[in-house]
């Protein structure tokens, strides 16, 4: 049993119980045309309404999220099975993006004088216009928002395309966004097809596009944006070395470790996949590695105890076990899980595979599910050997003495790395990776700015 996508139609399962949530037809050519028509509408609107404006109305929309959290969390839990907890978490993650970019993001949009010599430029950040979004389920809100608030406040429309199990979180943001007072139009949802999507992409009035999802998506979005010659943003998958130094501190490496992993039941693209230990330190950590996993509760995510829920996806899950049912054929050994668990629910074990080598499975594929593979490295040149040695460049995290870490961040093929803690994004900072992980960034002042006409105006040059 999957979320299904008929020719018409796309249908929500509960992926704890297997219960169909509902079904809802893709839209028509002519809800497409009436989006668009929108979205351009409200553009000329938005992108004239005083900045002071915006960032107000990006305050209402936090206090519109923060009177629904309850709804919010429960929904994200039903549709696509993240703990109860971490639904909570994300929603107040979205409330704290907005509160962010309401108080900083007025400044960075500031014009900016620029020292000419004998003359006078300065930087202006105007809007784009409308975009386009192409967004998944693992976070049905803050990949949404910390895409979108950005994008509003620079003065852009933002049409979004979700993921489509997740239609009530999808159906929920919109209508946030219509009770905090935006205009018609500059935000809308819509249930594309991907020749739909397509057909959006192709419209004059989409001025650019940004996708979160795999690599597989990213080609074909990236292919039909250059075609198109609109500017696009792809964060896409990731399989994040997570290094253990002899120096580390074992506890705090384990503990971090398990976190990072099974955070979302595993179904987060910029999270730790690949263990790479070095052999000094080996036994010891996949003994307490293994010891933390088995505590781990597995159960309904509605319950506050849980801390592995269903995968959202059945087909997602018979994806994942032919990966480690591969990885074991290469040679891999499964310590811990390697199965689907019985009954209705969409659950897979907890698992860590050890003995994993480069050529293998689950050190060269995205592993999107709570799967631990543990590759063991003779020293710590070989491990961040092993850490590059991948399609992806999303994250990394290395866990040992700082100054030895510093040193090997600076030679990690990755947009982030993470020293002493696993992998995480913020407003502060900017989020996006490298390789098969796709380009561009989000959150800071770069994500604002790359969806802005970065405008260099010069006076009185003679």
């Amino acid at each position: 049993m999957t979320a299904k996508n008929s020719n018409s139609q796309t249908c929500a399962i509960n992926p704890a119980t297997g219960e169909v949530l509902s079904s809802r037809p893709y839209a028509s050519q002519a809800l497409i045309e009436q989006a668009i028509t929108r979205a351009a509408s409200a553009s000329k609107v938005w992108g004239n309404t005083p900045l002071t404006q915006r960032a107000a109305a990006i305050t209402r929309l936090a206090s519109v999220l923060e009177s629904q959290a309850q709804t919010l969390a429960q929904t994200i839990t039903r549709e696509m099975g993240k703990p109860i907890r971490q639904s909570r978490a994300e929603v107040a993650k979205c409330i704290n993006l907005c509160h962010w970019y309401a108080e900083h993001g007025p400044g960075m949009l500031e014009n900016q004088p620029t020292q000419v010599p004998g003359q006078q430029a300065e930087i202006a950040f105007r809007p784009l216009g409308v975009i386009l979004a192409v967004m998944p389920w693992n976070f049905p809100l803050w990949q949404v928002l910390r895409g979108a608030v950005p994008m509003l406040i620079a003065g852009n429309t933002y049409l979004l395309k979700h993921a489509p199990n997740v239609p009530a979180s999808a159906g929920l943001l919109a209508q946030a966004f219509i009770d905090a007072d935006f205009p018609v139009g500059a935000f809308a949802e819509i249930n594309a097809s991907n020749d739909g999507v397509s057909t959006l992409i192709a419209d004059q009035r989409v001025a650019a596009v940004a996708l979160t999802g795999s690599a597989r998506a990213g080609e074909a979005i990236g292919a039909q944006a250059g075609k198109a010659l609109k500017k696009c943003v792809l964060e896409l998958g990731g399989s994040d070395p997570f290094i253990v130094l002899n120096s580390a501190n074992l506890d705090d490496a384990v503990s971090a470790g398990v976190a990072g992993r099974f955070q979302n039941t595993g179904q987060v693209c910029a999270a730790a996949k690949r263990f790479i230990v070095e052999a000094g330190i080996a036994e010891a950590f996949i003994e307490k590695f293994v010891a933390a996993t088995r505590n781990l509760v597995v159960g309904n995510p509605e319950d506050e105890q849980t801390d592995i829920g269903p995968m959202a996806r059945f087909d997602l899950r018979d994806e994942l076990h032919r990966q480690v049912e591969n990885t074991l054929s290469q040679g891999a050994t499964c310590v811990l899980g390697g199965e689907k668990l019985p009954g209705e629910g969409n659950y897979y074990a907890p698992t860590v595979l050890t003995g994993v080598t480069p050529e293998m499975t689950a050190f060269q594929e995205e592993m999107f599910g709570p799967v631990a593979a543990v590759t063991i490295a003779r020293d710590a040149e070989h491990a961040l050997e092993l850490a590059n040695l991948s399609q992806y460049g999303l994250s990394a995290t290395i866990y040992g003495d700082e100054h030895q870490a510093l040193q090997m961040a600076g030679k990690l093929e990755c947009g982030g790395v993470f020293i002493n803690g696993y992998s995480a994004s913020d407003p502060r900072v900017p989020f996006g990776g490298v390789k098969r992980s796709g380009f561009g960034r989000e959150l800071s002042h770069f994500g604002l700015y790359e969806f802005c006409n970065i405008q260099t105006v010069w006076k009185n040059r003679c």
